[in-house]
This record gives C-alpha cells, structure tokens and sequence, in this order.
C-alpha cells in the first residue's frame, strides 16, 4: 500500500490535526473516498420522485380500513 496520504486523510489532518493510527484507518480513509465518488457519479441519475410513487402505493395496499 501506498504511504502517502489519500485525499480524505490529508483533509482530516488539514481540518482537525489528526493522522490515521494504522494501516485499517488508511485503507477506511481511501474506501471513503471511492464511495464519495461512487454517490457523486450517481447525481441527477435518480429522481426522488421515482421512489415515493411506489412507497406510496404499498401503503395505500395495506392501509386499514377504519370501521
């Protein structure tokens, strides 16, 4: 594994003054990293709206029935 510090560690240690402690913190730092860049690539691919159409039509199903 690489020593320099991964973006992430280099904005904790800016921000706060504090280093990974160890080879799991690098590597948690890193995969931080990635999945930031996973979520970015999904911006404007999903709509909010898609969802609650679907949420809202499985309670209608199960909504009681009041007497």
């Amino acid at each position: 594994m690489d020593d320099s510090p991964t973006e992430t560690e280099a904005a904790i240690h800016r921000w706060f003054g504090i280093d990974a402690p160890n080879a799991p913190g690098r590597r948690m730092a890193a995969d931080l990293a990635l999945t930031i860049k996973a979520f970015e690539a999904l911006r404007g691919t999903i709509v909010f709206e898609d969802e609650p159409a679907g949420f809202e039509a499985a309670l209608q199903a199960t909504k009681e029935t009041q007497p």
